[in-house]
């Protein structure tokens, strides 16, 4: 707008330039109009969230070529398994293929004074998973512990998922087993009488569930 009300202002003593350049001016005026119209369009603010847009979706579109190219890697393993277990004779197929056969609660289950308060406020349970030779393996599963107190009437009852079983494996050079921990901490009327634990072993391999229940004397 400035160079167009210079250019407007200027004296010419030649009318024909003059002329020329009155000619001109509009032309000048629309293209400084039009420079800044298109200066408006490309500014930083306007393009921002444009630009966010196309990141996010470049970020998204890398997230799902990871997760197909996972999922890919997961069949050709489960592919392999396949043709593994395809390859097996007839007589370890199966019911054979699995050792499990039950579960044992030992002798080492029982109240414990883990603050040294004198009161016994938690329940440990000593579970060994036992296979066909009678020996102990680390085997999957949830498990579902019950504590009754001489009465048969319910203390406490808890649930163990896979995961959480997964890491309560406790080998030692005396025993081998699974140890879970739960908090009685005044659940008890008389801490001295009989207790029984009774614990459901669910084997997701198989589905098997396995029950053992056990006496305990509190010490």
């Amino acid at each position: 707008m400035n160079i167009g009300y210079r250019i407007l202002n200027i004296k010419s003593r030649n009318p024909k330039s003059a002329v020329r350049r009155s000619k001109f001016v509009p032309l000048l005026l629309c293209c400084c109009a039009l420079m800044h119209f298109v200066s408006g369009c490309s500014s930083p603010d306007k393009e921002s969230p444009l630009l966010a847009e196309i990141e996010q979706l470049t970020t998204e579109k890398k997230q799902l070529q990871k997760q197909l190219n996972q999922t890919k890697d997961q069949n050709e393993d489960l592919e392999k398994r396949n043709q593994v277990l395809s390859g097996l004779p007839e007589d370890v197929k199966g019911e054979n293929l699995y050792r499990l056969q039950g579960i044992k609660i030992t002798r080492y289950t029982n109240l414990y004074d883990k603050d040294k308060d004198g009161k016994k406020e938690k329940l440990i349970v000593y579970i060994q998973p036992i296979d066909q030779d009678g020996d102990i393996i680390k085997a999957a599963g949830a498990v579902e512990v019950q504590l009754l107190d001489w009465d048969n009437k319910n203390i406490g009852q808890w649930q163990v998922t896979t995961r959480q079983l997964k890491k309560l494996w406790f080998a030692t050079v005396v025993k081998t087993n699974y140890r879970l921990t739960f908090d009685i901490a005044g659940k008890l009327k008389d801490p001295k009488e009989p207790l029984t634990v009774k614990v459901a072993f669910t084997d997701h391999l198989t589905g098997k569930v396995f029950k053992e229940q056990s006496e305990i004397k509190p010490r």
